[in-house]
């Protein structure tokens, strides 16, 4: 679940993380950013939205890949690399910090063509409990969706 956030005058990417409970890596990972000062005022980002009700953050370490990390959490590899704003071949660092999916909770990211109906099938749920269950629906490619396992 993400949102799009206007950088304000002196802000910069850890002022940004604190506002919505995450990191700067994340959200530089999300936003293809390499360096914080490509962060300015006016910039549009997207941001994780209620990130800290869904994820808990990881700090990557030396010898870890993105397949290790998904085999330990007990998560699918592409959801995790997908949720960062990763490729399955993008390199990670030590230090980096990703998001890992909270358990307890369904995870989706959208693709070209869905609909409410596909993406609530997919779930299993109505379209009523997945409009109720997120913040807001694009239903634009890569977005992130969220509900609790029943």
């Amino acid at each position: 679940m993400y949102e799009r956030y206007r950088v304000k005058a002196n802000e910069n990417l850890e002022v940004i993380a604190k506002k919505f409970g995450t990191t700067p890596d994340v959200i530089m990972g999300i936003n293809n950013i390499y360096f914080d000062s490509d962060v300015r005022e006016g910039v549009d980002l997207i941001v994780p939205k209620n990130a800290e009700k869904y994820f808990n953050y990881y700090t990557i370490e030396a010898g870890d890949s993105l397949y290790k990390i998904a085999q330990k959490y007990n998560i699918n590899p592409t959801l995790l690399a997908s949720l960062n704003g990763l490729d399955m071949d993008d390199f990670i660092y030590p230090n980096q910090e990703i998001m890992i999916p909270k358990s307890g909770y369904s995870y989706y990211i959208t693709a070209e063509g869905d609909t409410l109906d596909t993406v609530a099938d997919i779930f299993g749920i109505s379209k009523e409990q997945l409009v109720d269950r997120n913040d807001a629906i694009y239903l634009l490619k890569d977005q992130v969706l969220v509900t609790k396992r029943d």
